[in-house]
């Protein structure tokens, strides 16, 4: 059977199929989202606690190489086999380069469950996947619509997009927490710390049952022209994980860590990248980016996405 949390998820898109009164306050939604980001990062920084080293930051290069190919690779791919506009091939990259904090809640809870051996580092891994693709998309952008005044004028204008996306609340929370996490420890701060860590599931099932109400909204503005992109957005995560565990099994991570690694560079944000993207490059349609990144590749990957990756790790390793 699935992970319980995983269940929270399947009665929000239920409940928004049905068409239930159920909803969750916006109020209480941002208290969740706040509190996901900072348990994740104190455990994190927790994991990491006493354990820094050279070759863990070999280990982040090689992950931040990953945040840089991925948009490379998926720009090309949704311009010409999925026929989207420059704007909107900008904004996949980007949304499909950066990563998905819920997956990656998704697939921590996963391996927790199933005894997996995991580094601490992962959640900085989080971070390092949705910054570089993030400006990637954009410069991709600007790279491509050079002859287009209009459009190279809107994204001169994304000066501050660094300091905004560097800055943003989930940024700030994850590292934050890492640095509170690998100060303290799991014993020393344990009378603060104590208290996110244990109820890291039941925050998570709360915020999944929300993200299925949204799902289930997304998905009602799925037509038969999309016929495409829900042909991208099924098959990507699949072949993007290929790239997180190749990584992985370069690096010589432990199972947790590469099952992880998969779940992020399979996912797609759909917190950070709409919000840039809406201010950087305003010609994008943002509702197709969701429609793919939330509507369908999130619920792939926390449907069958998560364990499909941990038996492929599984036939990797042998």
């Amino acid at each position: 059977m699935p992970d319980i949390v995983v269940m929270f998820f399947v009665l929000g898109v239920v409940a928004g199929v049905v068409r239930s009164d159920l909803s969750i306050p916006k109020a209480a939604y941002d208290i969740l989202s706040l509190l996901l980001m900072l348990t994740i990062g104190l455990k994190g920084g927790m994991a990491l606690h006493g354990s820094l080293s050279l070759s863990l930051l070999i280990e982040l290069a090689g992950v931040t190489l990953l945040g840089i190919i991925i948009p490379l690779v998926i720009f090309p791919v949704v311009h010409y086999l999925v026929r989207l506009s420059l704007a909107d091939s900008a904004s996949l990259a980007a949304h499909y380069g950066s990563v998905s904090a819920g997956t990656f809640a998704v697939a921590l809870a996963y391996t927790e469950a199933h005894n997996l051996v995991t580094g601490g580092q992962v959640t900085l891994y989080l971070v390092l996947l949705e910054l570089p693709a993030i400006m990637l998309g954009l410069l991709l952008y600007r790279r491509f619509s050079r002859g287009n005044t209009a459009a190279t004028s809107e994204v001169s204008h994304t000066s501050g997009l660094w300091h905004e996306t560097l800055t943003n609340r989930g940024v700030i929370l994850l590292v934050g927490g890492v640095i509170i996490g690998w100060l303290y420890g799991p014993d020393a701060g344990e009378s603060v710390t104590g208290l996110y860590t244990k109820a890291f599931h039941g925050i998570l099932a709360l915020f999944l049952l929300e993200m299925g109400l949204v799902a289930a909204e997304t998905l009602r503005s799925l037509r038969w022209g999309h016929s495409r992109l829900i042909m991208f957005a099924l098959t990507a995560p699949i072949v993007l994980s290929c790239f997180g565990l190749l990584m992985a099994y370069w690096l010589g991570l432990p199972a947790g860590s590469a099952v992880i690694l998969a779940s992020l560079t399979a996912s797609a944000s759909y917190i950070a990248a709409p919000v840039a993207i809406r201010a950087a490059i305003p010609e994008a349609n943002i509702g197709l980016a969701m429609l793919a990144s939330l509507g369908l590749t999130f619920p792939f990957n926390v449907l069958i996405g998560i364990p499909l990756y941990h038996y492929l790790w599984i036939w990797l390793v042998g």
